[in-house]
């Protein structure tokens, strides 16, 4: 039985993903991890991320072996006069009445190496964010970015076509 790392991306997991814990089986539309990406260390380590909206017409079929939340350090730069604008706008003058529309006070960059693992048993629906504070100066926040899943695998199946009318594409198949 082959064993990998899978990253399954905390945006996947919200928007169409189902939970699951160690133990469980899965079937998940997995894409690999190009050169430049692994050395970069895109994938914290995985070898593989969770496609469910663009991913290959088959799946990687497995049992869940591991689970670890992936928290990454973001460096905050925040514009004090966005900020300013963003208070104004969030309590209006009753006359304006209008939807105010404002760009985010706040810049983030990724700290390069600043991620942490945390051993789960079951991942979660909603992922728990450190949002940015009201200072001024440059602070650091951590956010998760996902679940990082070691994954034995069992096998390749097909996708089930959304489509009725639509027809299977066996693994390897990339039309």
């Amino acid at each position: 039985m082959a064993r990998a790392r899978v990253f399954y991306e905390n945006w996947q997991m919200e928007c169409c993903g189902t939970p699951f814990a160690v133990g469980d089986e899965v079937a998940w539309r997995l894409a690999a991890y190009g050169e430049a990406e692994r050395r970069e260390n895109t994938g914290y380590g995985a070898e593989a991320r969770v496609e469910n909206h663009l991913g290959p017409e088959w799946e990687a079929l497995g049992r869940v072996h591991a689970i670890e939340l992936v928290h990454q350090e973001y460096l905050v730069h925040t514009d004090p006069r966005l900020r300013e604008r963003l208070d104004r706008a969030l309590d209006p003058d009753p006359e304006s009445g209008g939807v105010v529309l404002l760009p985010s006070p706040y810049r983030m960059e990724e700290v390069p190496g600043a991620w942490t693992l945390e051993p789960v048993t079951a991942c979660p629906k909603w992922f728990e964010s450190e949002e940015p504070g009201r200072e001024p100066g440059p602070h650091r926040v951590r956010r998760t970015e996902g679940v990082l899943v070691t994954l034995d695998v069992t096998g390749v199946g097909d996708v089930t076509p959304e489509d009725p009318g639509a027809t299977p594409v066996e693994p390897g198949d990339r039309r």
